[in-house]
């Protein structure tokens, strides 16, 4: 099992760690502070042992790190890692913009998300919206940087699951999508405005993203738009 460093200190970049597996091209490890692809974030890059990391992905408990540009270090190697922080931290911009794009939405039509996926300063999310209200890009990139210039506090807490299933604030997840399994719910709560049970990498409050820009909306099927945006400045 490997336990993941960044759900509790996402601003991170570095640490040790012990090889629990190896194939192929990658290792397992004890602990990472490495984000593997899920949740329509992408996975984090860096440094391990010295090489490039080049995937991260999660497989049952573990999480594996493919390597490139070098021998792979031994089942039991104590090694560093280095996470690329200006990439994760434009990451974590990114994906707090979304949350607050689903708050403001929801507080403002209650109308609630169907998907979503970034890449490092830029985002796509959809909607159940059919049709959307005249004036909507215009009218929620306003409503979001609004958000954004309040400077709102980003808190993160482990909830027990029932506790978190019985939250009524917790009005955009399905928890119960969660795994009878998992005792223990991550919550990221945009202070005022928006939580939501959620394992991706955030940022300490509002103001740290910057502004948004709406670039597209698309029909993507009846009763579902897709928004499009871009961080513009920090």
């Amino acid at each position: 099992m490997t336990e993941l460093l960044y759900l509790r200190d996402a601003y991170a970049t570095s640490f040790e760690a012990t090889v629990t597996g190896v194939r192929d091209d990658a290792v397992a490890l004890d602990r990472t502070l490495f984000y593997p692809t899920g949740g329509g974030q992408p996975h984090d890059t860096g440094l391990l042992a010295g090489a490039p990391v080049a995937d991260v992905r999660k497989e049952g408990a573990d999480v594996w790190h493919t390597l490139v540009g070098g021998p792979l270090p031994a089942l039991g190697t104590e090694v560093t890692g280095e996470v690329d922080f200006a990439r994760r931290h434009q990451l974590m911009r990114t994906h707090t913009a979304m949350h607050v794009l689903c708050g403001v939405i929801w507080n403002e039509w209650r109308v609630p998300v169907t998907g979503g996926n970034m890449e490092p300063l830029s985002a796509r999310m959809d909607f159940e919206f059919d049709p959307v209200p005249e004036g909507f890009a215009a009218r929620i990139e306003q409503l979001v940087n609004a958000e954004l210039a309040r400077d709102r506090p980003i808190t993160v807490q482990f909830l027990p699951r029932d506790t978190a299933v019985h939250d009524a604030d917790l009005i955009r997840t399905k928890v119960s999508l969660i795994p009878e399994s998992v005792a223990e719910i991550r919550v990221v709560d945009i202070v005022g405005l928006d939580k939501q049970a959620d394992g991706g990498t955030h940022v300490r409050s509002t103001a740290e993203v910057g502004r948004i820009r709406v670039t597209k909306l698309e029909n993507k099927g009846k009763g579902n738009k897709r928004v499009r945006l871009e961080i513009v400045d920090a």
